[in-house]
């Protein structure tokens, strides 16, 4: 006969049921409880960047790139075309004041010159002949006056001689009046000449000014046309060193072509790029400075070009101080320029969250909690280190800021 076996009420599986059912409920239940009223988010810390809030010295700059120029650069161009018949210094190399670079030749400009030169020559020549002709009128004039007044010497001792024998009834009163006439004759003659030599003095010291002014003329047209032969001789303006000089012996060189540069390099200036965001915010005189050969080095804005190009405009900047030994033309240096004075505040790190929050909030750290926690902030001015802290943030507070990309709105951040 069959024995009935009694079944067993808690076997180990139903134990294990239970347990596994209650701590879901538990679970379920803790983060219900601690989800009510804000939203959370679980976040890996080791992915996190952070930066303590601290007091130090701000300042608003802009990290730009110089490129070192000479502050003088002169521009060397053909006052005559040419064919060239001599390179004297080779492209680079260091001239001096007056030191011909090349020799051009211009057989047309030659013969111009020697035409010019003739006919010049000529007209002078003819000018100097009329002056003398003048001189000689004024010669013979004089000659004249001075006979007529040679004539009235000696008709004067005659008229008062015949008076006398005319009152001694020596000559006849017709005698007398005939040598009275001379005399008057005589008179006039030499008061016509007296007005005639005034005026030809007159007359000659204005067209001795025309003429000096004339032959002053063509000898300064001879000297210009003379200086054309010695501008087919190209010399260096300034001490220098000569760039872009690529003509070989046998080329024609044009007109006002230009034929290479010359840069003054006892002294330089840095050329910057600077992004068209910040026009409005620099000025001559602006301070910035940058670092060469582990020295600090100076520099203020001293002419701003107006043009923009590619979103940026130039700035030239030159040294307040001394200029740094052994820097060369067309090194590039990175350039410091001062956007405002240093001053002291709360300093937050840059980091990427600011795409996110646009400065407006921050995820602080709980010291207690350990989590993040949202909080309403207020940043202010930045350079490439660090923002500037208006509000809602003390010194010592602990920020995340790297991206919030990935956190949603979330209004807390557990941190694991």
């Amino acid at each position: 006969m069959d024995r009935k076996i009694k079944k067993k009420t808690w076997t180990w599986q139903r134990i294990v049921l239970i347990i596994l059912g209650i701590a879901l409920i538990g679970f379920v239940g803790t983060n219900i409880y601690n989800n009510s009223g804000t939203s959370k988010l679980n976040v890996i810390t080791d992915r996190l960047l952070i930066d303590t809030v601290h007091s130090g010295i701000f300042q608003e700059y802009i990290p730009v790139t110089g490129v070192v120029q000479p502050i003088k650069t002169i521009f060397i161009d053909a006052v005559e075309g040419g064919k060239v018949e001599e390179r004297l210094v080779e492209d680079g190399a260091m001239v001096k004041k007056g030191q011909i670079i090349l020799k051009l030749s211009n057989p047309d400009l030659l013969s111009r010159f020697l035409n010019q030169e003739a006919t010049i020559i000529a007209q002078i020549n003819q000018i100097r002949n009329t002056s003398l002709l003048m001189e000689q009128q004024s010669l013979n004039l004089k000659e004249q006056a001075l006979n007529v007044e040679y004539q009235i010497d000696l008709n004067t001792k005659r008229l008062r001689r015949n008076r006398k024998l005319y009152e001694g009834k020596v000559i006849s009163k017709v005698e007398l009046e005939e040598m009275e006439d001379e005399y008057e004759n005589l008179m006039r003659r030499q008061s016509l000449f007296k007005a005639t030599i005034a005026k030809d003095s007159a007359y000659q010291e204005l067209q001795q000014t025309q003429m000096q002014s004339s032959l002053d003329l063509m000898q300064r047209n001879l000297q210009i046309t003379r200086q054309s032969l010695d501008n087919l001789l190209v010399t260096a303006p300034i001490d220098g060193q000569i760039s872009g000089l690529n003509l070989e012996i046998g080329e024609l060189v044009t007109q006002g072509e230009n034929i290479a540069t010359l840069d003054n390099l006892n002294n330089f200036k840095i050329q910057v790029r600077v992004d068209e965001f910040y026009i409005s915010r620099v000025f001559l005189n602006q301070l910035g400075s940058f670092q060469f050969a582990g020295e600090a080095y100076n520099l203020s804005i001293n002419k701003i070009y107006p043009q923009v190009t590619n979103g940026a405009f130039l700035v030239d900047m030159i040294f307040t101080g001394i200029a740094p030994e052994g820097i060369k033309r067309g090194q590039s240096v990175s350039v410091k320029l001062e956007l405002s004075a240093e001053e002291k505040g709360k300093l937050l790190a840059r980091g990427g969250f600011y795409q996110t929050t646009g400065g407006n909030w921050v995820y602080l750290i709980n010291q207690s909690t350990g989590n993040a926690q949202k909080v309403n902030v207020r940043l202010g001015r930045q350079n490439p280190n660090y923002y500037l802290v208006e509000e809602g943030l003390d010194v010592g507070d602990v920020v995340i800021v790297s991206s919030y990309e990935n956190f949603g709105d979330k209004d807390e951040l557990v941190l694991k």
